[in-house]
């Protein structure tokens, strides 16, 4: 096995972090908890122009 200058075992360890970083990074990224405000069913499902609309202009 051919021996290695210092410079590239630092390459190869600051790769090998990198990449287990990486690896972290996306597993928690897969699994994370999407906080989201939950849709009332009467406002996702009613048109926004509708007859309730009290503006004087409408």
């Amino acid at each position: 096995m051919p021996q290695l200058a210092p410079v590239n075992w630092l390459f190869l360890f600051s790769l090998f972090w990198f990449i287990i970083a990486v690896t972290a990074t996306l597993i928690w990224w897969s699994f994370k908890t999407d906080y989201m405000l939950p849709q009332s069913p009467q406002l996702a499902s009613s048109p926004i122009h509708t007859s309730s609309n009290t503006w004087p202009w409408h």
